[in-house]
């Protein structure tokens, strides 16, 4: 396959619409945040998947962006660098949990138990160290990136616009979760990876309207002869 912008921009799309797929996925039948589920293989397979997830969603939004950088304008870009730091802090958060978080639900017990109790939006008892600021990160980055980009998207006009808005609007909605029980935490990650499925398949159906770029080799021929 000839590498070429075009190319890349179809990926971006596949990957975000992907990464929405896997976002509603995990949600369901999630387990308990409890310290019983952490050294579950279940536990492992969903933190997994939510990794790949972010690392998709990143590439799919980079590829959004580039699409249309000059339409986003400064907001685009602001949204976009907030909405990434989100996604790669969250990619962090979701390594620990899957990775890390097992290995000390023998030796610290206590201080898994206090991390899943901030992951859930509570108030640990001990000290959790940075965890509580990837945790404060992460959220600012999704809230306040995914609605900066969102409205960015929409403004631009180019993509499917009610992807743009439901993608702004279901990350900004997450904040009423401070109010709300647990329980609604995993409904409220729908709407967003609904978004980001639309969003990633209007940017592929984008590039298959677009004029393949020629190869090198076809440039050449197609360049008129010098006289």
């Amino acid at each position: 396959m000839t590498v070429t912008t075009t190319n890349l921009t179809r990926a971006a799309g596949i990957s975000a619409a992907v990464a929405g797929a896997i976002f509603i996925g995990v949600q369901v039948n999630h387990p308990a945040m409890e310290l019983s589920s952490v050294d579950t293989t279940e536990w492992a397979v969903r933190n997994t998947a939510k990794v790949v997830m972010a690392a998709l969603a990143l590439a799919g939004i980079t590829g959004m962006y580039l699409r249309q950088v000059r339409q986003m304008g400064v907001l685009g870009l602001i949204g976009y660098v907030l909405f990434s730091a989100g996604l790669l802090v969250m990619l962090s958060v979701a390594f620990v949990a899957g990775y890390v978080l097992p290995s000390l639900v023998d030796v610290a017990p206590g201080y898994v138990d206090d991390v899943l109790t901030a992951a859930a939006g509570g108030a640990p008892a001990g000290d959790i160290g940075s965890m509580q600021g990837a945790f404060l990160a992460s959220a600012l980055g999704y809230v306040g990136g995914g609605l900066l980009f969102g409205i960015a998207l929409f403004r631009a006009g180019i993509l499917a616009r009610w992807a743009a808005a439901l993608l702004a609007v279901g990350t900004t909605a997450t904040l009423a979760l401070a109010v709300l029980p647990h329980s609604f935490d995993r409904p409220f990650a729908v709407p967003v990876g609904v978004a980001l499925i639309g969003l990633g398949v209007s940017l592929w159906r984008d590039q298959q309207d677009t004029r393949p770029e020629p190869t090198m080799a076809e440039a050449r021929v197609e360049q008129p002869a010098v006289r």
